[in-house]
């Protein structure tokens, strides 16, 4: 079978030509030409065609709509992320950190899957199949069944999937793979996103759940073209430290379930575990109430959960130090300015920090109402009582806006048997509920008034 012939086009203007060059001869950008498949002539049949069958216009109340079957993994917090399970002929794109435990978890799901009946095929092309094996005796998968092909050609992998039918493939990973069609090297952008439309149009077309394995660059985001994450059908990020225990995976992108879902997970001699209660991970165990610690309930995707948010307040110089771990810096910022207008807390000659504890990033402003509190309390060098949680968005204006799905969030506080809450007076519950026994529940405005609430509770 002859090679396709390939040019370079331009991304900035759609200019080609037949060799690589730095500068596109057409418009003069720089460093824009990237290698692509050139254009058959009319009448030769397209490499995608078999997958691209015609369709007619069908009105969208007529086309018949039903619930998308799911394959649990066994992995209770995967299966949390994914929304369910694993969907047929869905596509999955999962990134992280180099050594964070992405072929650990994928390993273990396939493992879980094959036990259960479901036939997987685990393709590596970083690792031989001896050192896979390896792995899987390490984390006590023994006499496992899963089917490993180590095979970094495109073309091979793809025949293999028809051969063998399974119901979940694993491409560890999509950058070490390449396709004859290309004479670029594997993990070039144009490797990439050749060799994941190969991939995600035959899962669409044969059923065989894929899921890519993808690597990050040093600032964290996926390498490669960005359309790779458009094509995909879940994007899955692995975070946490490598130093840590502790490893969350969170959804950025699913088209089968909720946005932002976490799950967390334990490293363990066995492998990953899913933690039941994350929310004692992100929660120091003071044998006493300690000045700049305050709990919040934060969202994550469906999941509330609790988290400290510790602050310390200290004598600066000339040039007073921000510095936020797991918060937005600005944001802390916007907040100092807050607290001095509205409150009368003036921190302009003093270093602030504030850490999230755990390692959790937490983008969500109903983070607001607890970071200031802590800061306040470091500042004053006062503790806030044992058993206090707070939640709520603070404006420019010194308001207190409420959080989404409030009830949630207290109901999440008063199940792990916190005492008191201060919250926007809109998240308050209108009337006595059983739920909330035991939970003090103290409704503002203003975020003078949390303060005010905070003294008399001190």
């Amino acid at each position: 079978m002859a090679r396709d012939k390939t040019i370079y086009s331009c991304t900035e203007c759609g200019g080609a030509t037949p060799k690589w060059q730095g500068k596109c001869p057409s418009c003069g950008a720089w460093n824009s030409l990237i290698e692509t498949v050139a254009e058959q002539p009319a009448g030769q049949r397209h490499r995608f065609a078999s997958l691209a069958p015609a369709s007619e216009v069908a009105v969208l109340a007529d086309i018949e709509a039903t619930e998308i079957a799911r394959q649990p993994t066994g992995i209770g917090e995967l299966d949390r992320v994914l929304g369910g399970g694993i969907v047929e002929g869905g596509v999955v794109l999962i990134g992280g950190d180099p050594g964070i435990g992405k072929s650990t978890l994928l390993l273990q799901a396939l493992d879980g899957l094959e036990r259960a009946g479901v036939a997987g095929l685990y393709v590596t092309g970083e690792e031989s199949g001896a050192q896979v094996a390896l792995r899987s005796r390490r984390l006590g998968l023994d006499n496992s069944r899963v089917k490993v092909l180590a095979e970094i050609q495109l073309e091979k992998i793809q025949a293999t999937i028809a051969a063998q039918q399974p119901a979940v493939a694993v491409i560890d990973s999509i950058q070490t793979v390449y396709s004859a069609e290309l004479t670029s090297a594997p993990g070039s952008v144009a490797q990439v996103r050749e060799c994941a439309a190969h991939l995600t149009r035959a899962a669409k077309a044969g059923g065989t759940s894929i899921v890519l394995v993808g690597h990050v660059t040093k600032e964290g985001a996926l390498a490669g073209p960005r359309v790779l994450e458009h094509m995909v059908d879940t994007v899955l990020y692995f975070e946490g430290d490598t130093h840590s225990s502790f490893r969350l995976v969170r959804a950025i992108k699913n088209r089968f379930g909720a946005v932002n879902e976490i799950g967390v997970f334990a490293m363990t001699e066995r492998g990953l575990k899913g933690v039941a209660n994350p929310s004692a991970i992100f929660l120091s165990q003071h044998s006493e109430p300690v000045p700049g610690s305050c709990v919040l309930v934060t969202l994550e995707g469906t999941r509330p959960m609790l988290v400290e948010i510790q602050a310390l307040v200290d004598a600066g110089g000339p040039s007073p130090r921000r510095l936020s771990v797991g918060l937005d810096r600005d944001r802390l910022a916007m907040l100092l300015a807050v607290l001095h207008r509205h409150a009368g807390v003036a921190c302009m000659d003093q270093d602030v920090f504030v850490n999230a504890v755990g390692g959790v990033r937490i983008s969500e402003p109903a983070a607001d109402l607890a970071v200031m509190l802590a800061i306040t309390s470091s500042l004053r060098a006062r503790a806030l009582p044992g058993g206090f949680i707070a939640f709520g968005e603070v404006g420019l204006a010194g308001e207190v806006r409420p959080a989404p799905r409030g009830q949630e969030r207290l109901r999440e506080a008063a199940k792990l048997g916190f005492s008191i809450a201060v919250v926007p007076k809109a998240n308050a519950p209108k009337a006595a509920v059983r739920e909330f026994e035991g939970l003090a529940i103290h409704p503002v405005e203003r975020i003078e008034e949390a303060l005010e609430v905070v003294r008399g509770l001190q």
